[in-house]
């Protein structure tokens, strides 16, 4: 957003020199002396126009209209939405120039910084500009911006002039962060990273200053050892006690209240505006996330932007917060799929904040009690060092592990094929006498798919083919694609119409627990519960089911774990079945008291054995880094970077032949797409058809083969091109990638293309 000599208009071939700009417009209106032209990033679809566009500034609005404010202009036959990259003094542009018809607000929301890294991520992922800022600056509220700044406050109690305390003007961007930390918080902070190898190093180096990057396998935080988000917090200080900013992103609202608390604990209190006003040098944190509605997270970015909150924390949006002097990046919990972004371009915040840490030069952590392949893979490069603890702490710091397989039931006889083995149900019984025990389902509801009760064939709708399910004891069977009731559901094949369990949900698992233990108190948390996800339950017997990911957390851990229907985390095909089960496993486990405290951790079914080794000697760095090792021979990724192309025959293969392939690159395909599954898929990538939008196809039901529509009409079926390329040339993919979906959207080509990096899965 500085000024540059030359605009992106300029640098095309052919265009004429600078040329000066009139003083009043075509209209009459005149225009501003000083840097009349504006270069704007305009809130445009279609890919061929991902550039900056000159328009001149009214002199009425010259002093509004500054780099990083929101204005409205004329785009063709149609207003949208701006912001200001730069000002300039002159143009290359040889037609009429359009006037900015209105600044939305004087409030600069866009920082230099910010515009950069959101360029860096659109070029990465073949994006565009204004897709990126539309996940990096949340909406206007214009009575936030209203409200007193904590300077205007401190200038209106008198404790400070109109120009400062100095009587210089005060620089909002450039925080004092330097305010001495406590030195009980300081002696905390060793306590909490002293266990693992190069853990003390790292923070001795946050707060020298210095940028470490590093990937850190944490343990669970029970008894003696500090959990993670105790870690952070101190991780945190450290960098602010050497006068920087931190920005740490995790999955979900939950993590994030839980490392606020933590926060507070250490002793760093959230932003408020008096805190701002009364202690504008101690450091102080404020959480983005879109559960806290619109009003609160647009005030929390602000009090960021403005530089009175040092310390931000928060979801996916929170790796483009504009903390200056930034000096600590964090990713929590990487595995997560709540990281990648479900908008254009679909970046993921791992490789948002490495990007950042490229660009600002701060220091990266990349955190989990699990380690994903892509986190392995920046230790093998060399670009970050491992944070780990050493085995004999790993072992008592952990609960017990004990994979309770068809090898092993199988010494139970007859009893050992229940759902529920009998060394499970003793572990239980054990545990209830000694606190709350935790039972994790892999899926939520009651009965998620049933079957013909007579020849096992699987049960679906007649109206979409969709799978049906029961929802209740006593419920009408419901489609779980389109809603359809069926209640006078007949097998095809038999003609019987009872039905039966296939898969078992949280509320029935919960249903036959509280059965077979009676007397005992039974919770269920999940999204899908009567009592939604529960954030923490006492430390008292009780059974507690849950879904993967909605885990309550026992303030002194639970006595026992059991994971149910292990086989069901490991039977789909993907590329990271055996990473994401063994992180559903752990994340569950790590709420377990670990084994010195008499913890158990049960994995009952016959789950793949990759994994549950990996399990039970709980060791996911050796899991990624067999996976890696594999990837690698396979040319596979995160060993290569791979972009997938999606549409009819006939449009693929014309976006193909646009793309030059850089060195060493090849082309997997086209092949027909398998049916898909849209409930595990609800969203698309974004495609370029006729107006170049990005679009999500219209979803095809299973049983009418895969298909999209095209714009002569009619069915074309879908194929898939997945196009690979060495890790050290994808930045050259994606280059190639973005021109070709520019001139696919210039010619408003017939058709859909869904071009997407990086995707998760290549089928």
């Amino acid at each position: 957003m500085t000024a540059q000599p030359e605009s992106e208009q300029q640098m095309l071939p052919g265009l004429s020199a600078p040329r000066p700009v009139p003083s009043r417009s075509e209209t009459g209106l005149a225009l501003a002396t000083d840097l009349p032209i504006a270069r704007l990033c305009v809130d445009v679809a279609p890919a061929h126009l991902d550039r900056l566009f000159d328009y001149t500034v009214p002199a009425a609005l010259s002093d509004d209209a500054q780099p990083g404010v929101r204005v409205k202009v004329r785009f063709g036959a149609q207003d949208v939405d701006g912001y200001v990259m730069e000002r300039a003094a002159s143009t290359t542009h040889t037609g009429n120039l359009v006037a900015i018809r209105k600044v939305v607000s004087p409030q600069p929301v866009l920082t230099p910084e910010v515009a950069d890294l959101a360029r860096r991520v659109a070029d990465y992922y073949a994006g565009s500009l204004s897709d990126v800022l539309r996940l990096a600056v949340p909406p206007r509220l214009a009575r936030v911006e209203k409200e007193p700044t904590a300077l205007e406050t401190r200038a209106a109690s008198g404790e400070i002039g109109e120009t400062g305390a100095a009587g210089a003007e005060p620089d909002l961007t450039a925080p004092d962060l330097t305010a001495p930390v406590p030195t009980a918080t300081t002696a905390s902070s060793v306590t909490a990273w002293s266990v693992y190898r190069g853990g003390d190093a790292f923070l001795g180096r946050l707060r020298a200053g210095d940028s470490p990057r590093a990937v850190w396998t944490a343990l669970p935080g029970q008894g003696r050892t500090a959990g993670w988000p105790a870690a952070l917090a101190q991780a945190a200080l450290a960098t602010a006690s050497g006068g920087r900013g931190t920005v740490v992103v995790l999955p979900d609202a939950h993590d994030v209240d839980r490392l606020a608390q933590a926060l507070v604990e250490a002793g760093v209190p959230g932003w408020s505006p008096q805190h701002a006003a009364e202690q504008p040098e101690a450091p102080c944190f404020v959480p983005l996330t879109a559960d806290l509605g619109p009003t609160p997270r647009y005030r929390n970015f602000l009090a960021a932007l403005r530089g009175e909150a040092q310390i931000v924390i928060g979801t996916r949006a929170a790796a483009f917060a504009p903390v200056a002097d930034l000096g600590l990046a964090v990713c929590w919990d990487d595995v997560d799929a709540m990281h990648q972004e479900r908008r254009a371009p679909y970046p993921h915040v791992r490789e948002v904040l490495a990007l950042r840490a490229e660009q600002t030069g701060c220091a990266v952590l990349v955190g989990g009690l699990s380690r994903s392949i892509h986190a392995e893979a920046l230790v093998r490069s060399g670009w970050a060092r491992e944070i780990v603890a050493d085995r004999q702490t790993v072992r008592t710091e952990t609960p017990r592990v004990e994979a309770l397989t068809s090898v092993e039931v199988a010494r139970e006889g007859p009893a050992g094929a229940a759902r529920l083995p009998g060394a499970a149900w003793q572990a239980i019984t054990k545990g209830l006498l000694d606190g709350p025990v935790l039972v994790q389902v892999p899926r939520a509801g009651y009965l998620p798919v049933v079957a013909c009760v007579r020849c096992r064939t699987a049960a679906r709708c007649t109206a979409c083919n969709g799978p049906l399910a029961l929802h209740g004891a006593h419920a009408v069977p419901q489609c779980s694609w389109c809603g359809a009731l069926a209640g006078g559901w007949r097998c095809p094949e038999c003609s019987a119409t009872g039905l039966r369990s296939v898969r078992v949900g949280s509320d029935r698992t919960a249903e036959e627990l509280g059965k077979a233990f009676p007397g005992a108190t039974v919770r269920v948390s999940g999204a899908r519960s009567a009592s939604g996800i529960l954030s923490e339950v006492p430390d008292k017997p009780a059974l507690v089911v849950s879904t993967p990911g909605a885990e309550p957390v026992a303030p002194s851990g639970y006595s026992v774990g059991v994971l149910l229907d292990a086989a069901v985390s490991t039977s789909h095909v993907g590329l990271y079945t055996d990473q994401e089960a063994l992180h559903r496993w752990i994340t569950a486990g790590a709420l377990v008291r670990p084994s010195r405290l008499g913890g158990r951790l049960l994995l009952v079914g016959d789950a793949a054995p990759t994994p549950t080794n990996a399990l039970v000697r709980w060791d996911p760095a050796g899991l990624a880094g067999r996976e890696l090792d594999e990837r690698a021979e396979l040319s596979m990724p995160p060993a290569v970077r791979i972009a997938s192309v999606t549409g009819d025959r006939h449009a693929v293969a014309l976006f193909l032949s646009r793309v030059t392939l850089p060195e060493g690159g090849s082309v997997l395909g086209p092949v027909d797409l398998p049916e898909p599954v849209v409930a595990a898929q609800p969203e698309r990538a974004p495609s370029v058809g006729r107006t170049g939008r990005p679009a999500v196809s219209r979803a095809v039901q299973p049983g009418s083969g895969t298909a999209r529509s095209r714009a002569g009409g009619g069915l074309e079926a879908e194929v898939r091109a997945i196009l690979r390329v060495p890790v050290a040339r994808g930045r050259d993919l994606a280059r190639h990638l973005a021109a070709a979906l520019a001139v696919a959207s210039a010619r408003r080509e017939a058709g859909l293309i869904t071009v997407v990096l990086d995707p998760k899965e290549m089928l």
